[in-house]
C-alpha cells in the first residue's frame, strides 16, 4: 500500500457528537408520547386544554379558598348562611376534617386507651416492611410472626380484657381501624382459603370438588351485602338459645369467606395456564402430588395471577365501606355519620369529608396497586434474557 492511500485511511476514532435536539430529553419524549401522530397530537392538545379549563378552579377550590382551621360550621359557611365567609365564596371545608380527624382514625375508641391502636399499627408496619422488601433475610420467621403471632397480638391489644388492659367492645370501634382490621383479616384468609379451594375445584375426588364448586359458585352469586347481612341478623337465628358471637367477628367472617371464593376463581385460572409438560415434568421426578403442587405449579401459577390477587385484595379493602349495613362505622361510614352534626353542617362539609375518605383509600389502593407492579416486574424472568 503507498504513502498516497494511507493519507486517507483515519489514524483514530471520532468524538460521539450529541444527539439532535429532536432525537434527546424532553422533546423526544414528547415526540414520541404525546405528538407521535397526528390523533396523538389532537387527544394530546385537547387533554391540556381540559386540564387548563379544570385544574385552576379544582386547585382554588381544595387549597386556595378552602376553611382550614375552625371550631364550627361558621367557617365553612357564607354570612347568608350564618357564617363568617363572603358572598359567593366556595372552598373546601377542611377544618372539620381537621375537628374530627381522631374519630375518622380511631372511631369511639376511648381517647386515653388509644396508644394500644397506635401500638397496634407500629407493630404491623415493623412487620409488613421487612416481609414486602425481597433483600431482607429471615422471610420464614418473620412471616410466622406476622401471620400468626401479630393477630393473637393485636386482638389481646384492642380488645383488652387481660394482662391489666381495660375492655373495649367492639362496637366502640370504627373509622380507619375498621377499616384495617377487616382489610387485614379479609386478605389473610382469602388467600390460603382461596388456594385451597382452587384445589379443590380442581381435584380428580368427586366429593371435593363438589363441596367447592357449590361453596364458590354460591358465594359468588350474591352480593356482599347479603353475606354481611346474614351474618349479622340470620346467623342468630339458628344458632342455639345463649349462643351468640361478636358482631364484628361475624362481619369478618362474612367478609373473608366472600372474598376468598373470587381469590379461588382468580387462582384457579392461574393453575390452568400452566402447561401440561410442567406437571408431566413433576412427575417424572418421582414428586408426590403436595410436592408436585408446592414445588412446581403453584410458584408459577400464582407469579402469573398477581394483578388479579392485587386486584381482589383492591376490591375487598374498598368493599369493607359495606359493614355500615350492620351498623359498623369504617372510615366512610364514619365521615358520612358525621355530615348530620349540627355543628359542621354546611354546603361544602359532605364534599370535603367525601374527598378525604377517598384520598385514604386511594393512597392504600394506589400503594398496593405499585408494589404489585414491582412484584411483576421482578418474577418476570420467563421472557428475559
Amino acid at each position: 500500500m503507498t504513502d498516497t492511500n494511507l493519507s486517507f485511511v483515519r489514524q483514530e476514532m471520532l468524538q460521539g457528537q450529541t444527539p439532535p435536539l429532536a432525537e434527546r430529553g424532553v422533546v423526544k419524549w414528547m415526540r414520541t408520547n404525546l405528538f407521535a401522530t397526528p390523533v396523538d397530537a389532537v387527544l394530546t392538545i385537547i387533554a391540556a386544554l381540559a386540564l387548563v379549563y379544570f385544574v385552576p378552579p379544582v386547585f382554588n377550590w381544595l387549597f386556595v379558598e378552602a376553611a382550614w382551621v375552625g371550631a364550627d360550621r361558621s367557617v365553612c359557611s357564607t354570612t347568608a348562611q350564618g357564617g363568617i365567609q363572603p358572598e359567593g365564596w366556595s372552598g373546601a371545608c377542611w377544618a372539620f376534617v381537621n375537628a374530627n380527624f381522631n374519630q375518622f382514625m380511631y372511631g369511639h375508641y376511648p381517647v386515653d386507651q388509644r396508644w394500644r391502636v397506635n401500638l397496634v399499627g407500629v407493630l404491623f408496619v415493623l412487620l409488613l416492611v421487612p416481609l414486602l422488601i425481597p433483600r431482607v433475610s429471615h422471610k420464614v420467621p418473620n412471616a410466622i410472626a406476622f401471620f400468626f403471632v401479630f393477630p393473637i397480638v393485636a386482638f389481646f391489644l384492642l380488645v383488652g380484657g387481660r394482662f391489666g388492659l381495660s375492655y373495649v367492645e367492639t362496637a366502640s370501634w370504627g373509622g380507619l381501624l375498621v377499616t384495617l382490621v377487616i382489610s387485614f383479616v379479609g386478605i389473610s384468609v382469602s388467600l390460603p382459603l382461596g388456594i385451597a379451594l382452587a384445589l379443590g375445584r380442581r381435584s380428580k375426588m368427586p366429593v371435593i370438588k363438589l363441596l367447592c364448586v357449590i361453596f364458590i359458585e354460591m358465594v359468588r352469586g350474591i352480593p356482599l351485602i347479603t353475606v354481611l347481612f346474614m351474618a349479622s341478623y340470620m346467623l342468630p337465628l339458628f344458632l342455639p338459645p345463649g349462643v351468640t358471637f361478636d358482631k364484628f367477628l361475624r362481619a369478618l367472617i362474612g367478609v373473608a369467606l366472600f372474598a376468598s371464593a373470587y381469590m379461588a376463581e382468580v387462582v384457579r385460572g392461574g393453575l390452568q395456564a400452566i402447561p401440561k409438560g410442567q406437571y408431566e415434568g413433576a412427575e417424572s421426578l418421582g414428586l408426590g402430588y403436595w410436592q408436585k403442587t408446592g414445588l412446581i405449579i403453584l410458584p408459577q401459577a400464582l407469579k402469573l395471577v398477581i394483578p388479579g390477587i392485587v386486584n381482589t385484595f383492591i376490591g375487598l379493602f374498598k368493599d369493607t365501606s359495606l359493614v355500615s349495613i350492620i351498623s359498623m362505622f369504617d372510615l366512610l361510614g364514619t365521615v358520612r355519620q358525621h355530615f348530620s352534626d349540627a355543628n359542621w353542617a354546611s354546603p361544602q362539609t359532605p364534599l370535603s369529608g367525601l374527598i378525604f375518605a377517598g384520598f385514604i383509600f386511594w393512597i392504600f389502593c394506589f400503594g398496593m396497586s405499585r408494589y404489585s407492579i414491582f412484584m411483576e416486574n421482578r418474577l418476570d424472568t420467563g421472557h428475559k434474557r
